[in-house]
């Protein structure tokens, strides 16, 4: 038996317990750019890590039950009204109750780094969600797409960057995916790292049949990161690549 180990509560310990113990310095180490670029992509990819996690929750998707779901609002987006319950972390049952949910799906950003001149090339385009920004309605954002179906996230990294910017990344590294605002959208962002050739790059890109009207520019790393600093560029997705990029920046370049 293996008492006091993190995980192990008693008797002999379960193969995803032994998984769990062995590949998670591993996580630790990738997570802290110790090992090498593949070995990283490798663990992200393949590995399921939320059995390894440090925060294990008790909950799972079979402790919500929905009883009933309705299209509130079809447009360009969708809006949906779900009636459900779920168990509470004291084993009771909570509701029936409605939530409305914003129906996004599975997004993609692309940031796009040419680690020989060190630089990124990011995109400036109208959102209209940004009316109200103090500074203006056309954000500094990277690379970015839907996920459609039968494409994988990768499909969609490489399609987008020849969209909106031109260029097709020799290499993709995958960053994160993360939830975008779970409280009351579906809407999930893959981040990759796209290695490309900048030269020549810039310009205006897009597509008219979906109102696109994107200006492409080529900027060096540090005066990108100083946008993050100061304020400049104010969006989730960009903030947490180009932050990525600042601790990762020695072995991407290497």
């Amino acid at each position: 038996m293996l008492s006091g180990a993190p995980g192990i509560s008693g008797g002999a310990p379960s193969l995803t317990e032994i998984i769990r113990l062995s590949v998670s310095p591993l996580l630790l180490l990738s997570e802290q750019s110790v090992l090498p670029v593949f070995i990283r992509i490798f663990l992200f990819r393949y590995i399921d890590r939320s059995s390894m996690s440090v925060f294990p929750s008790p909950m799972t998707v079979a402790d919500v039950v929905v009883e009933a779901k309705e299209v509130a609002y079809q447009g360009f987006f969708r809006m949906e009204k779900l009636t459900l319950r779920h168990k509470r972390f004291n084993g009771e049952w909570m509701g029936p109750f409605t939530r409305e949910l914003f129906e996004r799906g599975q997004a993609v950003c692309v940031l796009l780094f040419d680690p020989k001149k060190d630089a990124v090339v990011l995109l400036e385009q109208f959102r209209v969600g940004a009316l109200e920004d103090e500074r203006s309605p056309w954000l500094i954002e990277l690379v970015a797409g839907m996920v459609e179906e039968g494409e994988t996230p990768e499909d969609v990294a490489l399609r987008e960057s020849e969209e909106e910017a031109g260029t097709v990344p020799t290499r993709l590294i995958p960053v994160c995916n993360y939830w975008v605002s779970p409280g009351g959208t579906s809407e999930k962002v893959a981040i990759f790292c796209g290695l490309i050739d900048s030269e020549g790059m810039g310009g205006l890109h897009g597509l008219d049949d979906e109102h696109e009207d994107i200006r492409a520019f080529v900027v060096p790393f540090d005066d990108a990161y100083r946008g993050v600093v100061d304020g400049t560029i104010n969006n989730a997705a960009t903030i947490m690549a180009l932050q990525w990029l600042k601790i990762n920046h020695a072995s991407v370049t290497a």
